[in-house]
């Protein structure tokens, strides 16, 4: 092919191309006009990405003490020259989602919540000193309003994350149980949901075992949130990198039907 011909083709895919992304604009700015919700950010540019997901495997804890996934091969690659395991996994372990439907009846499955609920702006409030003293610790009404007070309202459809520097002790028994066997780790507490549940929060994260501290006997966080219509996340890793506020969530919920919940990848843009 002539150069001539070479720099034509050049020239046409490029203008195919500005017109396509016009065009996206364009329709994009017509599905908000419409009315259709669109993800908040925090940002516009984020720079940096951070896995809040743990890498998990059978030896990773859960709250009955049973393996989470099993793995087995179902097809070898030196026998088929590809290679593929089969996976048995129950829905509440490793980082994952805690669904409306895991404490309600006819609650949303998670293949159901709304995909704008699963980009959002990212609030932590840290409770890690207080853990020191308290594996139990909670987040309460108080330090909701405390937040409030020093940073401001929520933004819409926020994500508000506890921060209690549990995810460190991961491969240690002290991130489910104490020394006498006893459940043991931070959560929210029934009077910070409550609160939480008034203002337009779209879920609830620990970067420990459970909504609901370790010592609950009633799972009062879960039962007060989820039959709301609102999702939780549980086992976040890496919280410690972000700022308490400014950074957006990016929940990569599974969509199995019907699900209560599921493992998931989740990232943060800062």
């Amino acid at each position: 092919m002539c150069n001539h011909c070479v720099i034509e083709n050049v020239k046409q895919n490029m203008l195919s191309r500005r017109s396509l992304f016009k065009g996206m604009a364009i329709a994009g700015a017509a599905v908000v006009g419409s009315g259709v919700k669109t993800p908040v950010l925090a940002q516009e540019s984020p720079s940096k990405v951070v896995d809040l997901t743990h890498a998990y495997d059978g030896a990773f804890p859960t709250f009955d003490g049973n393996p989470g996934i099993e793995y087995e091969w179902a097809v070898e690659i030196a026998k088929s020259g590809y290679q593929l395991h089969k996976l048995t996994i129950f829905e509440h372990t490793g980082t994952h989602i805690d669904a409306p439907f895991h404490f309600s009846a006819d609650g949303k499955s998670v293949d159901q919540i709304e995909p704008e609920k699963l980009v959002a702006p990212l609030a932590i409030i840290d409770i890690t000193d207080r853990a020191k003293d308290d594996a139990n610790a909670t987040i309460e009404a108080a330090d909701i309003e405390a937040w409030i007070s020093a940073n401001g309202a929520f933004p819409k459809g926020a994500v508000v994350a506890l921060r209690s520097g549990w995810s460190k002790k991961v491969t240690d028994p002290s991130f489910r149980t104490d020394g006498d066997g006893q459940f043991a780790f931070p959560g929210f507490g029934k009077s910070a949901t409550d609160l939480l549940a008034t203002l337009d929060v779209a879920a609830i994260g620990v970067d420990t075992l459970s909504l609901d501290p370790g010592n609950s006997a009633d799972f009062a966080a879960h039962n007060s949130w989820l039959p709301g219509g609102r999702y939780g996340i549980e086992c976040l890793n890496n919280l410690e990198e972000l700022p308490v506020k400014g950074a957006t969530i990016v929940v990569g919920a599974p969509k199995h039907k019907g699900g209560t919940g599921g493992p998931a990848r989740i990232l943060a843009l800062v």
